[in-house]
């Protein structure tokens, strides 16, 4: 059987100069052009067949093995994020205001270094390998939907028809040496919501001439707490987050009206509906009883991510084999975080999993999406290796 291991640990230098060339050079999302160019170069020298342009920036290589068989989406992302980096490493973003803050950088080369083994290894193959390098997973951009959406649009589960999926995220909040393989719901389906309160402004002197948006909207917020703690099972989950609250524009000034954002997180089907449900119901009502109009605006951004049973329990198995010092995890429901490969998973069965990359010794364990955020770079080891490891079982 092939060591995948050993082989990721050779191609280690490659690795990580490739993830060092993409935090130095980091593109937003569906501007990943020139990420996506050299993802592109890098597959076409092995004679792996490469589209362009599937979702605006990704790349989508195919690789053929010795004997038919089913289709295998591994899926990479590589955008970064709006932050200005502050680790001060040699590698650091050299685009301004732009930096791999989640890892995705490492994503794409942990991407590039499996297809260099899954190619050496083809013949050993029976099926397909459909290697996706996805844009825009932090978000939409500008775009009216996100990266999995847009390729999905451009049919990247078809031609040929995509079977199974695999895909990973290095985590900075385990420490290096933890792996994460678990069936059912492992990351959370996310809303984006905008209610907007209109009242009637005037003189901060005279407020019982108004209709005060702002004292509304401070009702909406406390009464919306409510559901989480009154109308979702204790042994459910979810989250109500109000994270923006735009209103006023002088002290003495009471405001026309009130904005409010923020995003709702579940599970569960169910218990979306109910949240969303109630959600409206507080917002309109809450309202109306302090004399306001409302406008609601709620945007599913992802459902949650759900891992098959079957794929799961085969990566379960490679991750043990492959990995058999790491510390296994196999609890399910393991971030409120959310992730649009959920939207590909809802079509095709698939596995996410997850690899500890922090390093606190080294100072390597700032969260994701922080100034500081930089991971163990022996992580991307582990993630080529048990990313080849349980592509080559699924298509034993």
């Amino acid at each position: 059987m092939t060591d995948f291991l050993k082989q990721a640990r050779e191609l280690f230098p490659y690795t990580r100069s490739m993830r060092r060339d993409f935090h130095i050079h980091p593109e937003l999302g569906f501007n990943e052009i020139r990420t996506g160019g050299i993802v592109a170069k890098e597959l076409e020298e092995l004679g792996i067949e490469v589209t362009k342009g599937i979702g605006k920036t990704g790349i989508v290589g195919l690789l053929e093995g010795s004997k038919p068989g089913p289709t295998l989406l591994l899926r990479f992302d590589m955008d970064a994020l709006p932050i200005v980096e502050e680790t001060g490493a040699e590698y650091a973003s050299q685009t301004a205001g732009v930096m791999h803050a989640c890892g995705h950088d490492g994503h794409t080369a942990i991407g590039l270094t499996v297809a260099k083994m899954l190619h050496k290894h083809r013949n050993q193959l029976a099926g397909t390998i459909k290697f996706c390098f996805q844009p825009s997973e932090e978000g939409y951009n500008g775009e009216e939907i996100g990266g999995a959406e847009m390729m999905l649009r451009d049919g990247v589960l078809e031609s040929p028809k995509v079977d199974k999926t695999l895909s990973l995220h290095l985590w900075n909040e385990k420490p290096l040496g933890w792996v994460h393989v678990a069936k059912g719901p492992v990351m959370a389906g996310a809303e984006q919501f905008l209610v907007k309160l209109i009242g009637k402004g005037g003189h901060g002197a005279v407020p019982h001439a108004t209709i005060d948006p702002i004292v509304a909207a401070a009702q909406v917020i406390s009464a919306a707490q409510t559901i989480v703690s009154r109308n979702v099972g204790p042994l459910e989950t979810a989250v109500i987050s109000f994270t923006m609250f735009h209103s006023g524009t002088a002290y003495n000034v009471i405001p026309q009206e009130a904005v409010l954002e923020g995003t709702i997180r579940t599970f569960d089907a169910a218990v979306r509906q109910k949240v969303l449900e109630r959600f409206e119901k507080i917002i309109r009502d809450v309202s109306s009883a302090m004399g306001c109009q409302s406008e609601m605006i709620v945007k599913r951004l992802s459902p949650a991510l759900i891992n098959a049973e079957d794929v799961t329990a085969s990566v379960q198995q490679a991750a043990h084999r492959i990995l058999p010092d790491a510390n296994h995890d196999q609890t399910p429901y393991l971030t409120m975080g959310a992730e649009d490969m959920a939207f590909m998973q809802e079509l095709v069965p698939g596995c996410y999993f997850f690899i500890g990359s922090a390093n606190p010794e080294r100072g390597l364990d700032y969260g994701h999406h922080h100034p500081k955020f930089d991971f163990d770079e022996e992580a991307l080891v582990l993630s080529a290796a048990l990313m080849a490891s349980a592509a080559a079982d699924l298509l034993r």
